[in-house]
């Protein structure tokens, strides 16, 4: 069995009460344009087929990657073998950490161009 994996987001978690600031900074830090979003997230669009987002959290702030997967508990799986651990299901995702303690999510991956651009693992 095999299934599909790809880096699809860099996501800029901020621990603010004003997102419109924090967007509008991140934007014209970046050189992108702010998007209608969900309440709590900005859109900054893509960059290189990689998607840009600011998110409200009540964490301290940080920046976290997304990687997107066509079999959710397959890529947790192997990057469980790889050293990471899974610290929780949220919705339909799920937050890793890595062994060097950065934290990312396992996020579905549906689209055409992720078919496209996906690496293919063995299971």
């Amino acid at each position: 069995m095999t299934h599909r994996s790809r880096l699809a987001a860099l996501v800029i978690d901020c621990k603010t009460d004003d997102l419109d600031a924090a967007g509008a900074f991140w934007a014209a830090a970046l050189g992108l344009e702010v998007r209608p979003a969900a309440p709590n997230y900005v859109d900054l669009g893509s960059v290189g087929g990689l998607h840009v987002e600011v998110q409200t959290v009540d964490h301290e702030s940080r920046v976290h990657l997304d990687i997107a997967a066509d079999d959710i508990p397959a890529e947790v799986a192997r990057l469980e073998t790889l050293g990471a651990r899974k610290v929780a299901e949220v919705k339909t995702w799920t937050i890793m950490e890595a062994p060097t303690g950065q934290r990312f999510c396992i996020i579905q991956g549906r689209s055409d161009a992720f078919r496209a651009t996906a690496n293919v693992w063995e299971d």
